[in-house]
């Protein structure tokens, strides 16, 4: 059997692992960590939740700490793109545990928080830089960063990338990377559309794959309730009182469908946080957080958590409405059943959404197991408790305080004489900052000395 001891990885690396009490490494670990550490590229194939984030953050700190020497400022020598802000603080956190016996720096970069704080990290330069692609070029547009030493580039989850449409945003950072570096490619798929960008960063690399392509989560126990749309919160409610739940991730294809959800359990005295692209970066932290220490156990969720979540003892998945993507199908009950632990993963399929579900039995070659209604199911249908009121958007009347101070601290940063501009909070693909452009407001009630307009 192998353990992280036949690495021969850095004796501080050994330290934090043991620390963790990791001996074992996963089937993705044994694969991949030895051609990394002989600085071979690679190309890997695996499901989240398969340790893959060891298998490239060991052999790279390793790397870092056999050739030491200072970043540079404004610089990186090792650069890891996720596609979502959960995704990145995450593997940052990874990093830091497993050089927590090192003096390796670690910063993390994403929208939707101030730039200003970001750039003063970077000003002395960073060993292991974690970053979404629109903040980061939003910091390589205003010359707080550069890419011209790293060593070491990752790219995780290429398939959400590009689902995303950070395509040309990858391009880009491919043209701004030194030629001479190790390049470390990750994707749950494999489809041609990724081996095409696999190719455009990686040289002669070796593919290791620790499970076919687009196959479910191994011990999740896969059920199926086919029920009309408008009566699916009823049905929700009927499985959240009759399963044993420790945590449930729930997952909605739009934002406004899951601030619904949590609206409609509330109102059923039911407590949920939603967590996806129109949430402030504080208040997605806030959520994660809760739901990680098990102050709440349901937590809505767009597909911008599917993979971006790795929270131990998720026991149950419940797809409110399945996704129109089969492979997204297999990352969200990806997060059950996760370190060997047995899952449930429920999906409620309305009748326009059984050519989904047909696709997602055609891809992944499984078949869930059919559940009917309930016998008293119309009844619990009349009888559903109503939603909460949304909150008013009002001029900031009656809104959440958290996100009012948030507002206001942005406002208060956007005057571009004040030093670099911020990024506009918006989801993990928004543009980078200098697209904007600025004129002033010539006339009209309100226009004064200064003023400016955002346009764009």
């Amino acid at each position: 059997m192998t353990t992280f001891n036949d690495f021969g990885l850095h004796a501080d690396i050994n330290r934090a692992l043991a620390a963790k009490d990791y001996t074992v490494p996963t089937p993705i670990q044994v694969q991949a960590i030895p051609p990394l550490m002989k600085g071979r590229d690679l190309c890997g194939i695996a499901q989240t939740g398969t340790g893959k984030t060891a298998g490239f953050a060991l052999p790279s700190i390793h790397h870092l700490l056999t050739y030491p020497h200072r970043a540079t400022p404004r610089g990186c020598r090792m650069l890891v793109l996720a596609p979502t802000r959960e995704l990145a603080a995450q593997i940052a956190q990874s990093c830091r545990d497993y050089g927590r016996f090192t003096k390796l720096s670690v910063s993390t970069v994403f929208g939707g928080v101030p730039i200003n704080k970001q750039i003063r990290e970077l000003s002395q330069g960073v060993d292991i830089l974690v970053a979404t692609p629109g903040r980061l070029l939003d910091l390589i547009d205003q010359r707080a960063l550069r890419l011209d030493d790293v060593e070491i580039f990752v790219l995780d989850e290429a398939d959400q990338m590009m689902d995303m449409g950070f395509i040309h945003s990858l391009r880009r950072v491919a043209k701004l990377l030194p030629s001479r570096r190790q390049n470390l490619f990750f994707s749950a798929t494999m489809p041609k559309e990724i081996a095409g960008l696999a190719d455009q960063f990686l040289n002669d690399p070796v593919t290791v794959s620790v499970a076919p392509q687009a196959t479910t989560a191994e011990k999740v126990r896969q059920q199926v309730t086919f029920v009309e749309q408008k009566e699916k919160q009823a049905l929700l409610h009927h499985v959240l009182k009759g399963e044993e739940i420790d945590r449930a991730l729930i997952f909605t294809r739009t934002k406004h469908g899951a601030d619904r959800v949590v609206r409609h359990l509330a109102g059923a005295g039911i407590q949920a946080f939603a967590i996806h692209g129109n949430k402030s970066q504080a208040q997605r932290t806030t959520a994660l957080q809760a739901f990680r220490s098990g102050q709440v156990r349901l937590l809505v969720a767009t597909d911008i958590a599917a993979r971006g979540i790795d929270v131990s003892g998720v026991s149950h998945v419940i797809n409110f409405e399945i996704p129109n993507v089969p492979e997204q199908y297999v990352h969200r009950i990806g997060r059950t059943a996760r370190a060997g632990a047995e899952g449930i993963a429920i999906s409620f399929v309305a009748p326009d959404e059984k050519t989904y579900l047909r696709d997602i039995e055609r891809v992944t070659r499984t078949k869930a197991e059919p559940v009917k209604l309930p016998d008293d199911f119309n009844e619990m249908v009349r009888s559903l408790p109503k939603p909460v009121q949304a909150p008013r958007n009002t001029g900031g009347k009656g809104r959440d305080p958290q996100r009012q101070r948030e507002d206001a601290q942005r406002r208060k940063g956007e005057n571009p004489n004040r030093g670099p501009r911020r990024e506009a909070p918006a989801g993990d693909g928004a543009q980078p900052q200098s697209k904007r452009r600025f004129r002033p407001r010539r006339s009209g009630v309100g226009a004064h000395k200064g003023a400016v307009t955002r346009v764009g």
